[in-house]
């Protein structure tokens, strides 16, 4: 039995990598939602920025859990 280490290594870094990235844009949805709730407290305080991040931040993780169910599911994948 052969195994392409190299090939292994790859995959560890890029998974690695991506974890990384994704707990840090959910991590900056979530500090959104807190600069959200400390502009309601706050009277005359806009909240637009704090909900715009929030939503781009967690509309970004959504999607990589989409991406990575569409490469574990075979029947999305077309033509096959």
């Amino acid at each position: 039995m052969h195994l392409n280490w190299t090939a292994l290594g790859e995959v560890t870094a890029v998974s690695i990598g991506v974890t990384v990235a994704v707990v840090v844009v959910f991590a900056l949805g979530v500090l959104g939602l807190a600069r959200l709730e400390g502009a309601r407290q706050q009277p005359g305080g806009t909240s637009a920025p704090g909900l715009g991040q929030a939503a781009l931040c967690f509309l970004a993780c959504a999607a990589v859990v989409a991406y990575g169910i569409y490469l574990i599911v075979p029947q999305l994948h077309p033509g096959r």
